[in-house]
């Protein structure tokens, strides 16, 4: 039977005590030499594939329940280890979307902040946090141009909160009795074809509904149409509507296609003067490419980092949009993409710090810290109460990469895509990169039969069947890579893009397959393997087929 020393052990000392502190250390050293002894850099995996059968999940729910007296320390590892076998891994050949391999300074800020346990809701119970939370909005103001002086934010769950606190103050913003009384059923959001689900959630929960959201159509490069932007916005407008709000993503997730927001913001000003309305709130998301701003000062004609000419002139062409961010009046930085931290890290910001006390409760209203004396921090805006600082581990990321360690990062992104995408169309000229007006960290890539291309399919020369039959041959492409995923892990989404139907005009979805570089380890060196896997891929797709010639 435990005794209450027994349970007291399962806690860091009190006093600081060696004996505590070197089990501690030991717990964790045995941790991570299980971890490293599993770490293979050619596979995308820690040690072998765990099987997961149909009903895995259902054997855990019959077998799975607290035990009566607790298990050791020493047995704690061994459960560690065995969730972490055949759990994907950050290795040279993990291509898949954009999650990241967490840096040392990302896990030491989290550590620390989970070390004090500090809640950012209020400086008096998280200090650390309402410290460096101060200290990355100032730094990622200036990166993103905004006036620290003026500027203001916090960390939240993710991009998917920043889309909805940005949405909650345009909301407050027209419609100041909304925060009382309720939303109007009259407003209106917008965003591409190509943005994140996160605002048709965002729309559901503010009670403004999925049918106020506005699909806004993108041009070759993936980016906003503001012509059709115009269109739609004057419709609304014409039939009663109001506009409080456009998404303008500088990244979307499968193509990197870039929104203007110069254009999106004198586009939706042009509207709103010539009807007497007020601006509408421009949300960047910025959560991905965000990271690109680290660019926006860099002296491309000195180049002081010595980047190569065609890897330049990618960073020239990112830039030339990202230069924009300082237009929004809000924008996000997920630091657990790009900025390589631990889940979860995303930095919300604001322009003006006076919207938010639009949605700002009175201090009586939080009895429990707004209406204490003491304690200047208290983020009572912010949807969550309890608030992990994880504003360390991104001051400690920026603190220890600075920005030229970002550059060359994001810039290695950028020059393996570059190479991957000639050495692919080199190689497997039956596989059509589908976004090759965007350099970035994302090669998106799609198998065709010897008649078609991605060419003729995005200018609605192919039928909805020629469509659905290439997305079928996708699809299998998908499976084969899913199946071998432990070697070399790539992406894939069933909506890149909306193309028209030559038959009828009917938009139909694309199916892609994505190469994402977001490991440090990925170097060119490492692309002719990736080029081998794909091409065994393709033989195994191409064995039912009987097209054998192909062209893009």
């Amino acid at each position: 039977m435990k005794s209450l020393n027994d349970v007291q052990k399962l806690f860091p000392s009190e006093d600081g005590n060696r004996e505590s502190r070197e089990n501690f250390l030991q717990l964790i050293t045995t941790l991570l030499e299980k971890m490293d002894g599993m770490k293979r850099p050619d596979y995308a995996s820690l040690g072998h594939e765990k099987q997961r059968e149909t009903n895995f999940y259902q054997q855990l729910i019959q077998t799975a329940e607290v035990p009566l007296q607790g298990e050791s320390l020493s047995h704690l590892v061994d459960s560690m280890t065995s969730l972490m076998t055949g759990h994907p891994y950050h290795s040279r050949y993990f291509l898949t979307n954009v999650l990241p391999m967490a840096s040392i300074p990302g896990l030491i800020g989290q550590l620390t902040a989970s070390l004090l346990n500090g809640n950012n809701l209020w400086d008096v119970y998280g200090p650390a946090g309402a410290e460096a939370e101060t200290k990355v909005i100032a730094m990622m103001s200036r990166i993103a141009g905004f006036d620290v002086n003026e500027s203001w934010g916090y960390t939240t769950w993710g991009g998917q909160g920043a889309v909805f606190t940005g949405l909650r103050l345009a909301i407050a913003k027209h419609c100041p009795d909304a925060v009382e009384h309720g939303v109007p059923d009259n407003l209106y959001v917008f965003s591409s074809e190509q943005a994140h689900y996160s605002l048709i959630k965002s729309a559901e929960a503010t009670g403004i509904g999925r049918s106020h959201v506005i699909k806004v159509r993108t041009k070759r490069d993936h980016a906003m149409d503001e012509q059709d932007l115009a269109s739609k916005m004057a419709k609304v407008i014409e039939e009663g509507g109001k506009p409080v709000y456009v998404v303008a993503t500088t990244g979307t997730t499968d193509n990197f296609g870039i929104d203007n927001i110069q254009a999106i913001k004198d586009t939706t000003n042009a509207l709103t003067d010539m009807h007497g309305l007020p601006p509408v709130h421009i949300h960047a998301d910025s959560a991905l490419g965000g990271f690109y701003a680290f660019f926006n000062a860099y002296d491309f004609k000195v180049n002081p980092l010595n980047f190569e000419e065609k890897v330049l002139t990618g960073l020239q062409i990112i830039t030339s949009k990202m230069q924009h961010l300082h237009l929004a009046d809000s924008l996000c930085f997920d630091f657990q993409k790009l900025g390589q931290t631990p889940y979860a890290t995303s930095l919300f910001l604001v322009k003006n710090k006076e919207d938010l006390s639009l949605i700002d409760l009175d201090a009586a209203e939080s009895p429990y810290v707004g209406d204490r004396g003491y304690g200047d921090y208290h983020t009572s805006y912010t949807l969550e109460c309890s608030r992990m600082a994880s504003s360390i581990a991104i001051m400690a990321a920026l603190q220890l990469f600075g920005v030229e360690g970002y550059q060359i990062l994001l810039a290695n992104y950028v020059r393996v895509n570059l190479v991957f995408r000639e050495k692919l169309q080199a190689t497997l000229p039956e596989l059509c990169v589908t976004n090759p007006l965007n350099p970035g960290p994302v090669t998106a890539f799609r198998l065709y039969s010897k008649t078609n291309n991605w060419e003729m399919e995005v200018d609605g020369q192919l039928t909805k069947e020629q469509i659905m039959e290439t997305n079928k041959r996708n699809e299998a492409l998908f499976e084969y890579f899913g199946a071998h995923r432990a070697r070399i892990f790539l992406g894939d989404t069933k909506k890149f893009d909306l193309v028209p139907c030559k038959n009828d005009g009917e938009l139909q979805p694309v199916y892609v397959s994505k190469f994402f570089t977001i490991s440090p380890y990925t170097e060119i060196d490492h692309i002719p393997d990736v080029i081998t896997f794909i091409q065994e891929a393709v033989e195994a797709t191409k064995s039912t087929e009987s097209e054998v010639t192909f062209s893009c």
